[in-house]
This record gives C-alpha cells, structure tokens and sequence, in this order.
C-alpha cells in the first residue's frame, strides 16, 4: 500500500564511484548490497534487517543543472499520490524541478526538486514499490529531518506541497536553545519527519537540506567504527531525548546521523 503523501518512502546514496563507499557502509552497517542489472545502471539496493532500505546510484559522467559534476549526497525521497500534479504545486509554490519525471519500470515514477530555500528532496509515486520498510532495527533509517534556513519558508511549502500536517514540538527546561522551532509533519505517532529551525548554526547563504538518521545499537562504538574505516565525527555522540546522537560523514565527505535509542546500550555492533 502507497505512503501518505508527504512521509518518506525512500532513501537513496549517489556519488562519483559507489565501490568504495558500499565497502564503508558495508563495514559500518553490515548492509547487503545487490546489484540491479545493466537495465538500472547497475544501481545497488541496499537490504537490511531482510528488507530493502536504500539504493546506491553511481553518478559517473553524470552532470548537475548547471554542468558540474554531481556532489555526493544522501537523497531523501516523500511519497507523492500524483507526481504531475505535486510538481505543479511545486512551481506555484516557489520550488524548482530540477530533475523530470522519470518512469521505473513496475516500480514508481519519480522527481527531484529544489524547494524555496534551496533543499533538494527527491518525490516518488508508487507504482509497485513503496520503499524502504520501517522496523526500527540496528542498520535501518528511523528518522527525517529537513535542516531549514527559513522555517517559516520551510513550514508554508511542505504544507502546500506535500501535504505536511505541521506541529510544533515544546521546548523542554533542559533545551540549550528553547528558542529554535522544531515541527514533525504529522502528530504524536502519525509523525515520519522533522523540519529543524538550523539558520544559526550554519555560515550565512548556507542553503537547507534534509538528512536521515540510522539506527544503531551503540553509538559510542559505531562512531569508533566509522572513524576507524576513515569517516569523519562532526558532533557528539550527545544524549537527547530520542537516544544517543550524532553526526558523522564518510569518507567521501557524506553527512548522516547514527542514533542509539533510549534504554539501548548493548556493546558492539551498529
């Protein structure tokens, strides 16, 4: 059955050459990579906790709108009920398409957008396949976030686009910035992902962009893991009150979160 409008359905990696970022994540995430075939350019799907979770695009000689080479990225995906008819909101509503439509066969159809403050995020409607499969287990995305530069901006375009029923989460005694908005797009347990209020934390003309969160068992020891195997750690691992968090790139300078749930301390592993 099709995602609401709006929830993310799917996750996807693309870089320069995949090979040496599928042994990284591999190594780290103990994922399952199997090749698509020569009819989707070799494109790589992840599987994890035994269902697919992601996909792995090689972007060799591939080029951006404006001809330059394509930066390596994690790409979120919102499911959509009408592609054709979401790209028209798009334009109304000050977003850019930036890739156009594309069919995959027995699959889905899909796009790529700008939003109006400059984050791209990627529209799929189901036409076979859903997406990735939500379980919660060590190694599997739990969680969404759209690091906004203008939350009012933000807020007003995934509502008007995507459908986002957008609710604003309550600052806690314990919040070092109870100023900064935080809303889900959805309420209580309806909920799949975050708009950030994050213009304070980056350089201006920084543009916004979404990021994902992966679950792990240790965060300590996955951090440990990923600096060994040549990534980088940007903050943490912080305690929230969500779980353990922080936030990691790879080697090839890729940004994700790794997130140990509340009450999960179990040595080793992801």
């Amino acid at each position: 059955m099709a995602r609401p409008t709006g929830e993310p359905t799917w996750l996807e990696y693309s870089a320069n050459g995949i090979a040496d970022s599928i042994d990284f994540y591999r190594r780290i995430f103990g994922w399952e990579f199997v090749d698509q075939g020569p009819e989707m350019n070799g494109y790589q799907m992840v599987i994890a906790a035994g269902n697919a979770q992601a996909g792995f695009m090689d972007t060799a000689g591939m080029t951006c709108p404006e001809g330059g080479e394509i930066d390596p990225s994690w790409d979120i995906y919102l499911a959509v009920d009408d592609l054709d008819a979401r790209l028209e909101k798009v334009k109304a509503h000050g977003g850019r398409v930036v890739l156009e439509p594309t069919e995959v066969a027995a699959r889905g159809r899909f796009a790529g957008i700008l939003d109006p403050t400059g984050a791209y995020v990627g529209m799929w409607e189901e036409k076979g396949f859903d997406g990735y499969t939500f379980s919660a287990a060590p190694g599997t995305p739990v969680w969404f976030e759209l690091m906004s530069m203008d939350f009012e901006a933000s807020t007003e375009f995934y509502t008007a686009v995507f459908d986002f029923d957008v609710t604003l989460m309550e600052s806690d005694e314990d919040d070092p910035q109870p100023d900064l908005r935080y809303a889900t797009n959805a309420p209580e347990e309806r909920a799949s992902a975050g708009i950030c209020e994050a213009k304070s934390w980056f350089p201006e003309g920084t543009p916004s962009f979404w990021r994902a969160y992966f679950c792990v068992t240790d965060a300590d020891a996955t951090v440990a893991a990923i600096q060994e195997a040549g990534g980088k750690l940007l903050d943490g691992p912080t305690d929230s009150p969500f779980g353990r968090v922080a936030t990691v790139e790879d080697p090839k300078g890729v940004t994700f979160q790794v997130n140990q749930p509340l009450g999960d301390s179990a040595p080793g592993g992801v």
